[in-house]
């Protein structure tokens, strides 16, 4: 394949995927030519759109930064992209780069759009990136403060990364709650509590609430203590939820708040800029424990239509899932 061309994963919704080689002319002078090692897929936001769920008034919202087309038409969608400078201005040819780019094997991208990564961030692990910047942005909306007790209802890569990281604070104790047992070794792994529903940790400081399902939002309502805040981090897509707001939600005088990584929480964004906050993200991909996110084997870029179908399955139970890319993608 000529270094002119690239193939690219293309979402075609309703449930269909496919494989389409995609022209390169010549590289701008102020853009990277990338090819690409690796990438995952965001399984929450990716399923809905190659399902044909995003509600019309989101369409625009919700496209990837560098997405080729506009639903409901076929589109090149993903943000999740680590990959080796092939061309460039200066030192940058060589350089591991994260982009918050899709499942392409090589693309050109502006310069101030890639995040070189660290010598400790492995390029495998580095895909993390984009759900980490999520993660960081749901607790700039709702830090723990010392000593809280903080629920995690939704034992998937972002409620994952949001435990983890909250464990981390002094003196934040963190229960992961997900109806599935089999989550507790990912809990373990990140060194955090484990709970299903029925025995989860009542009257908590803090809930974030990651399962993008009615149960799991009820859950986190109901495992909130007076004056206590759940911050809603699942995109539902076109469901329409049906949440418990009587019993004693007005009595407990509960906050429930939406997060969303599109833009920089208030709170820090007189100082944070978005490639600021996604460098912080790329960084701290330097921590193994994050490996216990892949619990299923690396697929090849050439199976991707039949990966989305398998990941859009209502019993899927993959976290995070990377593609390998060959040179010759």
């Amino acid at each position: 394949m000529s270094l002119f061309s690239a193939r690219a994963l293309w979402l075609v919704p309703p449930h269909h995927a496919m494989i389409r080689e995609m022209p390169l002319g010549a590289r701008p002078a102020d853009h990277l030519r990338v090819r690409t090692l690796y990438s995952a897929i965001s399984k929450g936001t990716e399923t809905l759109v190659y399902s044909g769920r995003v509600p019309e008034s989101e369409y625009a919202r919700m496209a990837a930064p560098f997405q080729a087309g506009q639903l409901p038409e076929p589109v090149r969608h993903g943000y999740a992209n680590v990959g080796v400078v092939e061309e460039g201005p200066g030192d940058w040819p060589g350089r591991h780069v994260f982009c918050l780019f899709g499942h392409q094997s090589r693309f050109d991208i502006p310069l101030d759009a890639a995040i070189i990564l660290p010598d400790d961030v492995p390029p495998a692990r580095a895909v993390l990136a984009a759900n980490l910047e999520t993660a960081i942005n749901a607790l700039w909306d709702a830090p723990p403060r010392v000593g809280d007790r903080v629920t995690v209802v939704g034992a998937g890569v972002v409620g994952a990364l949001v435990a983890a990281l909250a464990a981390d604070m002094p003196g934040v104790s963190v229960e992961l709650v997900d109806i599935d047992r089999d989550r507790q070794p990912l809990a373990r792994a990140l060194g955090v509590d484990f709970a299903t529903p029925d025995t989860a940790a009542r009257a908590r400081d803090l809930v974030f609430h990651a399962s993008a399902t009615e149960a799991g939002l009820n859950t986190a309502i109901d495992l909130a203590g007076a004056e206590a805040q759940i911050t809603e981090m699942s995109w539902f897509g076109d469901k329409r939820p049906a949440i418990a707001l009587g019993g004693a939600f007005h009595a407990k005088r509960l906050t429930l708040r939406a997060t969303q990584v599109g833009t920089v929480a208030p709170s820090q964004a007189a100082r944070w800029t978005h490639a600021r906050r996604l460098a912080l993200a790329v960084s701290l991909c330097n921590d193994s424990r994050l490996d216990a996110l892949f619990n299923e084997r690396d697929v090849v870029f050439d199976a991707l239509p039949g990966v989305m179908a398998r990941l859009a399955e209502p019993g899927d139970r993959s976290l995070c899932q990377r593609v390998t890319y060959s040179e010759s993608a």
